[in-house]
């Protein structure tokens, strides 16, 4: 997988010669789309307002930080949110509820890992199934009056009355072509459905994709392209123990320390880059997105502290493997109340 991602992000002779199923793949997916637009597809209606965040390219490019991030606005705002997801890698497809706001009730087995480390940290409800408008309805049941669908852009199916789109600001979308041959899940013109384009890291996002999609085409720069609408930057919170949370060094420990630095996210060398602007020397240790993780992956020769993202210390804890995680928020520019302050009181809409 990861020299398949290497093509696409340099437009390598296995993606060209991938384009013809690319091509056809993005057909089909804009055929699905233009379905909804037009009326002939309906999505479901739902009791309350749903805000979905997604992407567009497979991988990690933030989205977890930005769900938080708004649910806990809405939270702010005087909305009672809670959060659905499908929770990848979970046992099962049923809805189940991993909190009903309070203390969370699955293990990462049951729910999946970004679940667990939303409803640890939130506080609000969080459910999760592969029918994302059940999940709906169990979070209003639960005293919800308004959802944040994780990873719901694509998710046709699921009325929505909001709908954030992040796009990785320092690779954006690669050769922008669809799957097998590029890293797109849609065609870009999906991003036309989208309320607000959100360009995390830096630098922000500002790219014109050409719009065919049968030729090669790369992402160039340039004011005529998709506009961020907002940025999105990680900024370090502090850390916890793994198991013991109410252990919590300053930030400034880490400075000028040797630490082994564990990370099994979408983009390992983002988490890597923010320990080594706190000061870290980091022995790295790169694992893949949603790694299931045993005691043997993290016997390291060397003796020196461990420091994880939160998505892996929810799985960490589990196995008995101690250490330190760092928490991280998603710092958002603009502040995202234009989009939210007015979401209607019931009664999400659909597909625009």
């Amino acid at each position: 997988m990861k020299g398949l991602s290497e093509q696409w992000y340099s437009d390598g002779w296995l993606s060209r010669l991938l384009a013809p199923l690319g091509g056809m793949y993005c057909r089909v997916m804009r055929a699905r789309r233009a379905l909804y637009r037009r009326g002939l597809m309906e999505a479901e209606r739902l009791p309350v307002p749903v805000v979905v965040v997604g992407n567009l390219t497979v991988g990690g490019t933030g989205k977890t930080p930005l769900v938080m991030a708004l649910a806990a606005r809405l939270r702010e705002l005087g909305r009672h949110p809670g959060v659905v997801s499908r929770g990848y890698g979970r046992k099962g497809q049923d809805v189940r509820a991993v909190s009903e706001g309070g203390k969370r009730l699955l293990n990462v087995a049951e729910c999946g890992d970004e679940p667990a480390l939303m409803a640890d940290r939130l506080g609000v409800p969080v459910v999760v199934g592969r029918d994302r408008a059940e999940a709906v309805r169990r979070a209003a049941a639960l005293g919800c009056d308004c959802v944040v669908a994780d990873d719901g852009f694509q998710r046709l199916s699921l009325a929505r009355d909001r709908a954030f789109v992040v796009v990785d600001g320092d690779r954006g979308f690669g050769n922008a072509r669809c799957l097998p041959a590029g890293p797109l899940r849609e065609p870009v013109t999906a991003l036309a459905d989208a309320d607000a384009v959100v360009a995390a890291g830096a630098p922000p996002l500002s790219q014109s994709v050409r719009r065919d999609e049968t030729g090669p085409r790369h992402a160039q720069g340039g004011p005529s392209g998709w506009e961020p609408a907002m940025g999105m930057v990680l900024e370090p919170d502090g850390l916890r123990g793994i198991r013991t949370k109410d252990r919590s060094p300053d930030l400034e420990w880490l400075q000028g320390l040797r630490v082994h630095a564990v990370a099994g996210i979408g983009a390992p060398e983002r988490f890597f880059a923010i320990l080594r602007r706190l000061g870290a020397e980091i022995v790295p240790h790169p694992f893949p997105d949603h790694h299931d993780y045993a005691p043997a992956d993290l016997r390291f020769q060397e003796g020196a502290p461990l420091v994880t993202t939160e998505k892996d210390a929810v799985k960490l804890a589990e196995v008995g493997i101690d250490g330190w995680a760092l928490q991280v928020s998603a710092r958002l520019d603009p502040e995202p109340d234009g989009w939210l302050t007015d979401l209607p009181p019931a009664q999400a809409g659909g597909v625009y």
